[in-house]
């Protein structure tokens, strides 16, 4: 019994009490697109996503938006990830991701929860999808008027 678990094991899938408790997908381009769309990462990063109820333009996969979101923070936008994963291999970007703190919306902590794997499939993802295109909008302080459009991400009342 002890080696056909070991071998289960090896196999990269995990069981316990007769299920299966995990599968290790391995690290691939096919997994770094499930990621970023089970991860939301479209959602903000990828212009037109929502409009277009979830269908992906591939050539505006995550290239950043250029809508801010003001609050008591500044403005802020999503950024390029192309460009982010271009200027860095699988292992940086997993542990830029690991370490990353940003600025609202960006819900940064969700990050922490992914997988090595998870985190290299991105990259590959990211990687694969092609021309890396413009930054997104820089920042901008608070008190200072956006030049771009920009939804309002704050309560009505701050406490």
């Amino acid at each position: 019994m002890k080696h056909f678990l070991t071998a289960l094991a090896l196999s990269g899938t995990l069981f316990a009490s007769g299920g299966v408790l995990a599968q290790d997908t391995g690290i691939s381009v096919e997994n770094g697109d499930r990621i970023a769309r089970i991860g939301g990462c479209h959602d903000c990063h990828t212009p037109g996503f929502a409009e277009a109820n979830g269908e992906l333009d591939p050539a505006q996969a995550l290239v950043g938006s250029p809508v801010g979101y003001q609050g008591p923070w500044g403005t802020t936008y999503a950024s390029n990830l192309r460009i982010v994963a271009a200027g860095m291999g699988e292992e940086e970007f997993a542990d830029y991701l690991r370490n990353l703190q940003a600025m609202p919306p960006m819900p940064w902590f969700n990050l922490h929860y992914f997988t090595d794997n998870e985190l290299r499939s991105l990259h590959q993802y990211i990687v694969s999808l092609g021309e890396v295109g413009e930054p997104a909008p820089a920042y901008v302080p608070p008190g200072e008027a956006p030049q771009t459009p920009f939804i309002v991400f704050a309560p009505p009342q701050m406490p």
